[in-house]
C-alpha cells in the first residue's frame, strides 16, 4: 500500500526538483521542492483511492451474488446499500411464529461456555422459544469446577432441570451446538468437541475465529455435521440489555451476520436465520465466516475498542497541555465521543456531526479529519493484514497460553479514568457535554480509516456499516459513557480484550507523532481528502441501515446502579483463564 506512493514522490521529485534547483537559490528550492513531494503524494494517493475504490465495487458485486442464501421458511429482502444490492432478513418478535419450522428437528440448543455472549444469548434462546411455544430445552455446558456455574445458575440454568452439565455431555447431546468459550479456549478444545457432535447436529459459532485456527492447523471440520454462523453486531450483555428493552416493542435489539460454511441436512440456512431471529436481531445480513472473522477481530482493534481507547487517551493529554482543566479534558475527549458525536452517528450519520458544526467548528474538524486519516490507516491496514494472515489469531491464542503467568491487567485505573473520569460521571449533565470539533475530526477519520479497509478488501457495506460504526455507536461506546473504558472493553471477548491492549497505544502513539504534529505545524489543509469524506458513499449505505435502526436506545446504569449489570448482564469484575485441552 505505501510502496507505489512512496516510489512515485521520489521518481516525481528527482525529475521535477532538479528543473526547479537551477532556477531558484537554495531556501526557494528547498520549498518548491517540498510542495511538489506534497504534490505527488496528494496525486499517487488519489489515484490509489480510486482504483482502490473500483476494485473494492468489483469484489462487492461478487460477494453479494455469493452471500445469496436457500432459505425455506423466511423471507429475504433485496436492499440497496450505495449502488450495491445485498439480501437481508427481517427480524422482530412477529417472526417468532417461524421459530418452530426453523427449528423443526431441534429438540435441545447447547450453548457451550459462559463469557461475553452466552449468558445474553441463552437467555434470549430461552425466552424467544418460550413465547413461540416451543419444546426446545436450552442447557449449559461449563467445565467442572467453573467459577461460572453459579451465576449461570442465578439465571436459571441448573443441573436439578437438566439445563446445566459439563461441556462434552452437553455438546453431545444437543442438537444445536452453540460454542461460545473463548477463541483461545476453542483453539485448544476444538477436536473434543468436534468428536463429541452427534452426526447431523449442528455447530454453532458467533465468531469465524474457528475458522483461521483450523486453517493454521491444516484441519476442517466434519463433513456429517452443519456449519453456521450467527454474529451479533455487540458484545453480550448489550444483545441481552436490548433484547429486554424491546420485549414491549417489535425489532429491538442488535443487528447479525449470518453465514453457512456446511449445509449436511438441506436446512442450515434457516436454522441459522432462525437462531438470528430468536436472539433478538432486527436485521440480519449475510457473510462468510472467513469474511466475519476478518471483519471483527479486525474492526474491535481499530474504532470499536483499540484505536478509540488510544485516541482518547492522546486527546486528554493534548488539551490538558492546551491548558484545559483535567474536567474539561475529559468532556471533551471521552464525553463528546460517548456523547454527542456517537449519538449524532447513531441516528443521523457521520456527516451530521459536520454540519452541526459553526463555519469555526468545521475549519477545525476539516484539519483534525485530514491530518488523522492517513496515520490511522496505516495502522489500520497493519491490523487488517495481520488478521488476514492468521498472524492476529496466533497471538490470541499463544497470550491465552500465558495467562497463568501474565492475566490480563486493569485499564482503568489511572488517574484519567479512576480519579478525572469518575468525577466528570458523578457530576455530568448529558445536556452540557460538548461536540468538541478537534476530537470529530479526528474520531470520524478514525472510523473513516477503518471504512475504507473493508472496502477495499471487498467486504459488503452491510458488513462495513454494523462493524465500523453500528457497533461503535450503538452497543459499545454506551458502556464507556456509563463507566469507563474497562466496563467497555472488558465486558467483550477475550480475543476483543487482547487486541484493544495491543493495539490502542499504536492508535496514540501514531496520532500524537505525526497526526498532531501535522496541524500544530500548520501543514496546508488537504482539501481532496475532505471533500472524499463528505461525498463518500458510505453516507448512504449508513443511512439505509439507520432506516432498519432498533427504535429503542440502549440504556445502562452507572455508577451504584444495576441496571443491566448483574448475573446474566454486564460485569464489573473481569478475569483471564482460558480452558485448556
Amino acid at each position: 500500500m505505501h510502496t507505489l506512493p512512496t516510489a512515485m514522490t521520489h521518481m516525481s521529485c528527482n525529475v521535477q526538483g532538479q528543473a526547479v534547483a537551477q532556477a531558484t537559490p537554495p531556501r526557494t528550492q528547498f520549498a518548491g521542492q517540498r510542495q511538489l513531494r506534497r504534490a505527488a503524494v496528494r496525486a499517487a494517493q488519489k489515484s490509489l483511492r480510486a482504483s482502490a475504490r473500483k476494485q473494492g465495487q468489483q469484489i462487492r458485486n461478487a460477494v453479494s451474488e455469493i452471500l445469496e442464501f436457500d432459505t425455506k421458511v423466511f423471507e429475504k429482502e433485496k436492499v440497496d446499500f450505495a449502488g450495491v444490492e445485498e439480501f437481508i432478513y427481517r427480524g422482530g418478535r412477529d417472526k417468532y411464529k417461524l421459530l418452530p419450522q426453523a427449528f423443526k428437528d431441534i429438540k435441545k440448543v447447547g450453548v457451550i461456555g459462559w463469557g461475553s455472549q452466552a449468558p445474553a444469548q441463552a437467555q434470549n434462546l430461552r425466552d424467544s422459544f418460550a413465547e413461540a411455544n416451543m419444546d426446545v430445552k436450552v442447557s449449559i455446558g461449563l467445565r467442572q469446577g467453573s467459577k461460572s456455574a453459579e451465576e449461570a445458575r442465578q439465571c436459571g440454568f441448573t443441573e436439578d432441570n437438566s439445563t446445566l452439565g459439563d461441556v462434552l455431555d452437553v455438546v453431545g447431546d444437543s442438537d444445536l451446538v452453540i460454542l461460545l468459550i473463548s477463541d483461545a479456549a476453542q483453539a485448544n478444545l476444538y477436536p473434543r468437541i468436534l468428536a463429541a457432535m452427534k452426526p447431523g447436529a449442528t455447530l454453532g459459532l458467533s465468531h469465524g475465529f474457528l475458522l483461521g485456527v483450523l486453517k493454521n492447523d491444516g484441519v476442517d471440520f466434519r463433513k456429517d455435521i452443519n456449519v453456521v454462523l450467527v454474529a451479533p453486531k455487540g458484545m453480550g450483555p448489550s444483545v441481552r440489555r436490548l433484547y429486554e428493552q424491546g420485549k414491549s416493542v417489535n425489532g429491538a435489539g442488535i443487528n447479525c451476520s449470518f453465514a453457512v460454511q456446511q449445509d449436511a441436512t438441506g436446512n442450515a440456512a434457516d436454522i441459522a436465520v432462525g437462531w438470528a431471529v430468536a436472539v433478538g436481531a432486527p436485521f440480519a445480513f449475510g457473510t462468510t465466516l472467513e469474511s466475519e472473522y476478518r471483519s471483527d477481530i479486525y474492526g474491535e482493534r481499530c474504532i470499536l475498542l483499540g484505536a478509540v481507547h488510544g485516541m482518547v487517551e492522546g486527546l486528554f493529554r493534548r488539551f490538558t497541555r492546551q491548558g484545559m482543566s483535567e474536567d474539561d479534558a475529559f468532556k471533551n475527549s471521552v464525553e463528546s465521543i460517548t456523547g454527542p458525536i456517537s449519538k449524532t452517528i447513531s441516528t443521523q450519520g457521520m456527516l451530521a456531526v459536520y454540519e452541526k458544526l459553526d463555519d469555526a467548528g468545521k475549519k477545525i474538524f476539516k484539519q483534525a479529519y485530514a491530518a488523522s486519516l492517513g496515520p490511522a490507516m496505516d495502522v489500520c491496514y497493519e491490523i487488517y493484514e495481520d488478521v488476514a494472515s492468521g498472524n492476529e489469531i496466533k497471538s490470541v491464542v499463544q497470550a491465552g497460553d500465558r495467562f497463568d503467568r501474565f492475566p490480563m491487567g486493569k485499564i482503568d485505573q489511572t488517574y484519567l479514568w479512576k480519579e478525572v473520569g469518575q468525577r466528570v460521571r458523578a457530576a455530568r449533565k448529558e445536556e452540557d457535554i460538548p461536540l468538541n470539533p478537534f476530537t470529530a475530526g479526528v474520531y470520524i477519520a478514525t472510523m473513516m480509516a477503518t471504512v475504507q479497509v473493508l472496502r477495499e478488501k471487498g467486504h459488503p457495506y452491510s458488513e462495513i456499516c454494523n462493524e465500523s460504526i453500528i457497533e461503535a455507536t450503538d452497543s459499545l461506546n454506551p458502556y464507556m459513557h456509563a463507566r469507563g473504558v474497562a466496563f467497555m472493553v472488558d465486558n467483550c471477548s477475550y480475543t476483543a480484550r487482547l487486541g484493544s491492549r495491543k493495539w490502542a497505544p499504536r492508535f496514540d502513539y501514531i496520532l500524537e507523532q505525526q497526526a498532531y504534529v501535522a496541524i500544530d505545524n500548520h501543514e496546508k489543509l488537504d482539501e481532496d481528502c475532505v471533500n472524499d469524506f463528505l461525498n463518500d458513499p458510505v453516507h448512504k449505505a449508513l443511512a439505509k441501515c439507520s432506516e432498519m435502526r432498533p427504535p429503542v436506545d440502549i440504556s445502562i446504569g452507572g455508577e451504584g446502579s444495576n441496571e443491566g449489570v448483574g448475573a446474566g448482564g454486564a460485569r464489573t469484575e473481569y478475569s483471564s483463564s482460558v480452558a485448556r485441552g
